[in-house]
Formats: structure tokens, sequence, C-alpha cells
């Protein structure tokens, strides 16, 4: 058979999967189907190679090459429009073909002459005939309504951002550029965003169907709600009233629905074949090492036709849509709508570096969107330098997956690092001593003024990792069980109920979790995220801060932190396990069968489970079993391996899914039978039999059932050690460099601000006048300078501002744990122009000033103020403290009003009041 003959082959099955009835000129038989293709049919331009009918009108030609011209099918392009506006025998219209499609048998591109500026696109495979006469019967094609019919956006409830990146993609659309990327920093309402563009093309952009791709269930589940609660700003209803939208739970996609949300894994599982195990749609790919596997190549589906998406909306981009699920992209003819907070240059590569709309964390902490955060550092010695079990020391022997322990000697000494807490080992004192340090800190220095533990969120390495912990927190804060709860896909309670609790009601104060909070998750009270786990992903550790950067109305805070004064300003990073100096790659674990125990993944093996997979999750637990194992056990197994070590053991089943090596090898043997190839016109089957005698090989010694018994007895031994006997200590608790860069960077703001602003501002202005119009001073003042410093670019508040101070100045800032007051704002500029030599509060410096100020007034008159007289004396300074002056008015304030208000303190002072109250205003207030 030639290579042309092929090349028709693979496209006459190709047609006939499509729904096309592929006929012989000589067999023309228009009524057999709603469409069908004629092989060479006869033009005045020659035969073309396919001609396709729908409903017995032509409407496409097809140009076919064989495979190897599929490099350069572009340049037949002009062969194929030449055919389109041939004459056609026996047709008497001789309007061109509108669809202009080449292909070989791997490549199909296709061109439609209706949009404007005719551009031709690579699709995966051909469009049903129904697909054809439904675009036959719209007046316009979708492209040609993105640049004609999209109308001006409302710009009613939509931050700038967000105006800015609905029509930067409606600018890129209507150029028809295939892929476009939103790039909107975490709580800037990235979902509310991408719901008005799909409103808007649904509306008026015609489109049939919307793909909304998440990477794990709960992040389904979070854009459907969001979905459901979305108002379009020109339709009273709510969106779900307008169109359907369907949470996919299952192979069927609605016909009736205008929304389709999947996470990538499910479609991805229908578009292969390949069964899904539900709780795959729970793991977040941020953490799932992606190889290409050659066995689960997309296949097409007729009930899911390339046709089904004209958009595709990729949430959290970055993580999901390289390497084996990118194939799910391919597949689909849909320009595709990235989002993400934090891109990397894979994502800028993928969506061809077309950046629609930008806005950064920093813009949206400036915008007021997002709040700043500072990073706290806890250090314990443990920690940094590990420690040393001597050998016949009784400690507790935990097994790790069911925790039942046993109490024994050490064999050896043992010498564990830092970084193999809570894997071999496992130290409760260091545990105990980072829990003790958060919460000192939080109590004394981050939050010192709250009466109840902030909303905090713990990372741990693992899910019995996260239960150490959470024992060693309830204990530490001395509560009980509804204060810190375990949040994660493993947990007993239903893990959604759990992390709404934690977003709404006041218990759990303290959150712990592996994996389901990290990324996506909108948790927006949280004001302490402590890492206790480090992570290598730079873009997965950015997705984990951002759990904490959502600001939030000083209402809502109070609901679920009573004491909470005010809206939230900031969240602080505890640092307790080096997470911000760690270097941060874009690795991804290796482990895809968590679940699944070494002993049952060894036998699968032998019993021929060859796919990634298995293989994958062994190569993972070999490579950790080998960093564990002493040279004892090393030896014993290297025994009944041949002398192959277990980390080669492991290292040759990631070697074997190589993909470049499986090419390699293909094209070898290839060779070797004299059959010329290129990389891109290797057979799958050809791949398939190079990755089946590479993955024969490295499996080969698992079928040895002595190599599998050592193995997994080694495993048995190899338990975790509860080291009670070494006791850790703290080595600092502070904030970091970053932290402390940023508040010098503050009080830099703060400085520059009174110098530039000081002539137009009262309260500024007041204070560069000193001392000659102390009595000017008054609360409406201050309050106006705080409005002006706490709004966008500066978002400085008092309590931000004395906290920066406090890091930066320690040994002259006094009252750290006090409460702060607006008036506070007082001792904050008189110490910026170094009028005060210490920062103190305001109320602590007009006690000082009032004690002075009554004894000498006292030591004046001759005689002292009665008891009565200095009570209220007392009362009126209370007021001065939180309010900068006092007049006749404040008398009508409760503290006063309740004792009497003016008229009682006419009767105690009479025609000296006045005097008294000027008095105090020019001595107590500055």
């Amino acid at each position: 058979m030639t290579p042309e003959a092929k090349a028709r082959q693979h496209i006459d099955h190709k047609l006939e999967q499509a729904g096309w009835v592929v006929q012989d000129m000589k067999r023309l038989d228009l009524s057999a189907s709603i469409g069908v293709a004629v092989r060479e049919f006869p033009t005045d331009s020659g035969p073309a190679d396919y001609l396709l009918f729908v409903n017995r009108i032509p409407v496409g030609v097809i140009e076919a090459k064989r495979d190897s011209a599929g490099a350069n099918l572009t340049v037949t392009e002009s062969q194929t429009e030449r055919y389109a506006t041939a004459n056609l025998k026996w047709r008497k219209d001789d309007t061109p073909l509108r669809f202009l499609l080449e292909a070989t048998g791997q490549i199909i591109r296709f061109t439609d002459s209706a949009d404007p500026t005719p551009r031709s696109r690579e699709i995966f495979h051909f469009f049903r005939p129904e697909t054809l006469a439904a675009w036959l019967a719209q007046p316009d094609t979708l492209r040609r309504r993105l640049v004609e019919q999209m109308p001006e956006l409302p710009e009613q409830n939509l931050r700038d951002c967000q105006i800015g990146a609905v029509t930067g993609l409606e600018r890129s659309l209507a150029q028809n550029k295939p892929r476009a990327l939103i790039h909107m920093a975490t709580g800037a309402g990235k979902t509310f965003t991408a719901i008005t563009s799909v409103y808007r093309l649904l509306k008026f952009g015609g489109a049939k169907r919307i793909l909304f791709l998440v990477d794990t269930r709960n992040l389904g589940r979070q854009a459907h709600q969001e979905f459901m609660a979305y108002s379009p700003p020109d339709d009273a209803r709510k969106f779900t009233e307008l169109y359907n939208v369907q949470r996919l739970a299952s192979p069927s996609i609605d016909p009736h629905a205008q929304v389709c949300i999947s996470t990538i894994q499910r479609m991805y599982s229908i578009l292969s074949g390949e069964p899904i195990d539900d709780s795959a749609e729970d793991l977040s790919l941020s953490e799932v090492r992606q190889t290409a596997q050659q066995e689960k190549l997309v296949r097409y589906n007729p009930a899911v036709p390339v046709e089904t998406f004209d958009f595709i909306v990729i949430d959290e981009c970055h993580r999901s849509i390289y390497n084996l699920w990118k194939q799910v992209l391919d597949y689909f003819d849909a320009f595709l709508i990235g989002l993400t907070a934090t891109p990397d240059k894979r994502t800028f590569g993928f969506f061809n570096e077309n950046i629609v709309a930008e806005y950064s964390y920093e813009q949206s902490v400036a915008d007021g969107v997002n709040v700043g955060y500072d990073v706290y550092a806890i250090e314990t010695e443990i920690t940094q330098k590990g420690a040393e079990l001597k050998a016949k020391e009784w400690v507790d022997h935990r097994d790790r997956q069911t925790r039942r322990k046993r109490w024994a000697e050490t064999e050896d000494d043992a010498l564990y690092t830092g970084k193999e807490l809570d894997r071999s080992v496992v130290n409760p004192s260091q545990i105990r001593q980072v829990i003790l340090a958060m919460k000192t800190a939080v109590e004394t220095r981050i939050f010192p003024t709250r009466q109840e533990t902030p909303k905090t969120l713990i990372f741990a390495k693992t899910d019995s990792h996260a239960d150490d912990i959470i024992q060693t927190v309830r204990e530490v804060y001395g509560q009980g069980n509804a204060f810190c709860k375990k949040v994660t896909y493993r947990a007993e309670e239903d893990a959604d109920s759990l992390l709404a609790s934690f977003r709404n009601d006041y218990n759990p104060r303290i959150a712990v979790t592996v994996d389901m909070i990290a990324t996506g998750t909108d948790v927006k009270p949280l004001e302490v995220l402590l890492f206790m786990r480090d992570v290598r992903s730079r873009g997965y550790y950015e997705q984990m801060k951002g759990r904490g950067v959502r600001s939030l109305d000083g209402d809502s805070l109070k609901r679920v932190s009573n004491s909470a004064d005010g809206a939230k300003t900031r969240f602080v990073l505890i640092d307790a396990v080096g997470v911000e100096q760690s270097l941060k790659t874009e690795s991804r674990p290796l482990e895809r069968k968590p679940g699944l125990a070494l002993q049952d993944l060894l036998q699968g093996v032998a019993l021929g489970h060859r796919d990634d997979d298995t293989l994958l999750s062994l190569a993972n637990r070999l490579l950790r079993l080998a960093k564990q194992l002493d040279d004892k056990a090393q030896a014993r197994i290297g025994k009944v391996s041949g002398g192959i070590p277990v980390a080669a053991l492991g290292k040759s089943l990631i070697n074997a899914l190589d993909p470049d090596a499986i090419v390699a090898d293909a094209l070898a043997t290839a060779r070797t039978k004299g059959i010329t190839r290129s990389e891109d016109t290797l057979l799958p089957d050809e791949l398939e039999t190079a990755r089946a005698e590479r993955v024969a090989i490295a499996c080969a010694p698992f079928d040895k059932p002595e190599l599998r018994d050592a193995i997994d007895g080694a495993r048995r031994e190899r338990e975790q050690l509860i080291d009670h006997i070494n006791l850790d200590q703290v080595t600092f608790s502070g904030f970091g460099e970053q932290a402390d860069g940023e508040a010098k960077a503050v009080i830099q703001r703060f400085a520059d601000y009174i110098a530039e602003h000081k002539d137009e501002i009262a309260a500024l202005s007041f204070f560069y006048q000193q001392p000659y119009q102390r009595r000017q001073l008054t609360f409406d003042m201050i309050e106006e300078l705080h409005e002006h410093l706490a709004k966008p670019p500066l978002m400085i508040t008092t309590e931000r501002l004395w906290g920066a101070y406090a890091r930066v100045q320690a040994g002259q800032v006094k009252g750290q744990t006090s409460r702060r007051q607006l008036t506070d704002l007082v001792s904050l500029v008189r110490f910026a122009l170094g009028l005060d030599a210490e920062l103190k509060p305001f109320s602590e410096q007009v006690d000082k000033r009032f004690q002075d100020w009554i004894f000498r007034h006292n030591a004046q008159r001759g005689t002292a103020f009665t008891p009565e007289q200095t009570e209220w004396l007392r009362l009126m300074k209370d007021h001065i403290a939180s309010s900068c002056s006092i007049g006749r008015n404040d008398f009508d304030y409760a503290e006063l009003a309740d004792k009497g208000g003016l008229q009682k303190a006419w009767m105690l002072f009479g025609k000296e009041l006045d005097g008294l109250m000027e008095e105090m205003n020019e001595e107590l207030a500055a």
C-alpha cells in the first residue's frame, strides 16, 4: 500500500467515526446520510480528494496528503482553495465552498471561509456533519460574532482589574488568538471575572457550550457555587436561572448544558477510556508528577466530539495542563482561557505569551483587594540540627499507618536530621516547642490585643504528622476537640462541613491540613499560616501562601473573631521549617497510588501490572525506602536482588518510562529493520513495543518472591521512633528579614508622607508648628490623617505602623502588647518627627502628663482638689486620651454623662471648669 493510500485509509476511518458516510464517485448516494464525503469528485481544476455534502449540498473540501507531508501541510492551502472555488460538475451554483480542510493520516487543518480574516487551525478530528449544518444555519460565525457583536462591558460592581481582564480577553478573542492568559492575584476575583466573561460569550457571542476546567473536585464545587450566586448586570435572574450549569460527575455531558464544570482528571478519563478513581479528583495535581503515558493516549469519542466546547476556561492553569493532561486541551476545538495567580515560564509559553490581563499580588495589596503579610520565623535546635538516639534507649516504636505503638529498646545508635522529623522519627518536644512559640508570638507580638486565637492554618507533612500536631495544639492551648481540627480528604468527618465551619463559625480556631486547603480554597478569616512542612514547588508555595491574602471587612471578621479591631489588614506567615529560604523548583512527587500498600504494588508488578501509576508509585516507595534503610537492611536486599541497590531498583523503573528514551529505542529498532522513521512518524504500536521492552527489563527483578519479601520485610522493620528523650528548645523566634525590610519600607513611606503633606493636612501642619498651637489638635484632625494613611497606595494603619517600629526600633518602643487606639497616631507622628525619644501609647503619655499637671496645679492653688474633683478630672483625662481634647459638648458622652454630665461638673468646678479644660487640652494632648 502506498503512503498516500495509507493516509486515505486513516482519513476514511476518521470521517466515519465522526458520522460521515464515505463514498466513491461511482457509488454516489447523497440520501445515505446527512453527511456524505465523496472521494475524487470532479471539478474543472481536477478531481477533489474529498467533497463534503451536508443535506445533499456541497459545503466543503478535503485535500488529502501522505503522512510525511504533515509538517508542510499549510503549503497545500492554496490547492484546497482552488478546489473550493472551482466549478463542480453537475452543480448549478458556483458559490465557493465554505469549509476547507487539509489532512494526512495524523494531522487535520481546518479553515472556515466565513470567518473574518479566515485562518487555518489544527483540529484533533473531523467535525460531525450535524455541526457543519448548524454552522451553516447561523447568520454569522462564532469568530465574526466575537469581532462584531460584543457590546461594551458594563462596569458597575466590577473592580478595575476585572474590567481590564474581561476587555483584554474579548480583545484577544476578536483577534482570533487561540490561547489567552489572565494573570490575577489570589483574592482578586478570578472566578467572578471568568463567569462575567462566560456570561457575555454565551449571551452575545452565541457560544454553544463552555467547559470550566478545574483540578480538584473541591474547586469544582466552589466554582459551581459561584455560578449559582452570580447576578448578571443586565438581568435580575441568577446565572443558573438563565443557563444550565452541569458539574460533571459521570462520563455523560448534558446536551442541554451551556456550562460544564469538570476536573481535568475526569475529562481525561472520558477521552482516554481509562476508568477514574473518584479519589483522584480530590488530589491536587500540584502534588502529582505528570509523565507522558503512551498507553493512555486520548482517543476520539463520538459521544464527546471535538466541537463539544467553544471555549475552555482553565482554572489555576499553571498546575494541570502539561504533559499527560495536556491531551484534553489538544482534543477540543476551542479557545483556551487560562486563569492563574502564579504563572511560571511554562504557563507563559503554553499560552503563546498572550497575557491579556496582569494583576500582581503587590497591585492587589495596593488597591486594598488583598492584604499584605509578614514572615515570622521559629527555629528550634532539633529542627536545625537533628538529634541522636543512643542504642538501648527505651522508646515508643509506632507503625506509620495504624499508629499502633510498642515499647522497646533501640537496636543501634540512631542519628537523625531535621528533614527526617515526622517521617522516620517523631520528636514530640520539637512539635510542642514550635506550637508553644507560635502561641506566645501570636498572643504577645503578632496579635497582642486579641482575646481569642486568630483563625490559623497549619500545613503538615503527612496525615500522621497532622494528628501529632492536633494533639499537641489541643494540649498547649488547653482546649477541647472543637478548637483544632484536621481538614484533609482523609479526615473522618465530612471535609466540606469542616471547611465551612472553619470559614464561618467560631470553632475550629485552628485547622491542620496536608493538601486540601493548600490551593484555591477560600477562607477569608485566616490570619495566621504556620508552615511545618517544606515545599519545593514555587507555584505551589505561592498558592499555599495565597490562603491568607484575602481581605475581609470588619463586621465579617468580627463574626468569627470577636475581638478583631476592624477589617483584616494583614496575615502572618510563621515559618517553622525554613520554607522561605529553601530552594524552590517545579518538581512533583512521584506518588500516584498513595492508598496502595507497598506489598500490593510489588505483587501487582509481579502479576504484570505495568501501567505508569503502579510503576511510578513503586519507584517512589523504593526511593524513599532506600533513604531510610540502614546498611544491614540494604545488604540483605542486595543479596537477593543480584547486588542491585534498592534506590537503583526504583530509578530503573523511572528510567524505563522516560519518553525520550522510549522514542530513541523505537527509532533504533526501526533502523535495525531497515525502516526509515523520524520522531514524528513513529507509530503508536512501535512506541508501545519499545516501552514494553524497557519496562520488562526494569520489572524483571521483582519476579523473585525472595526480593519482594525482603523489600516488604525491610519496610515493616522501618517504624517511626518516638523520641521522648531529646528535648527541643527554640533557638530563634522573630520576624524574618523579609518582614524587617517591609517594616522599614512602611516607616519610610510614613516619614515621606508626613514631609510631603505637612501643609495640606491639619494634623500634620499642627505638629510642624509645635509648640505654639497645641490646643488646636482635635480628634477630627487625627481621624482625617488616619483616613489618608489607610487609603491605597499607603495602606498604613496605626497597628501596622506601630508593629513596624516595634520590629525595627524595638528598644525605643513601649506598650507593644496594649490595644491600639486611633489617638496613638499622635505618638507615632511625634516619634517620627523626633519630638519624642520613645514611642509610647498616647494614653500612657496623657497619664504621665496628667500626673505632672495635677501635682503642679495643686501646689499652685495651695489646696488640693477634693477626691470627687480628682475623680472627675481623671474622667476628663481619659476622654482626652481617647479623643485628643475635651469641651462642653463632650460631657454628653456615656462615660461622663453617666456620672452627671456637664451639670455635675459645673457643680464641682463652677467658673473654673472652662479654664481647667483649656489647661488640660494644652498640657495633656500633645
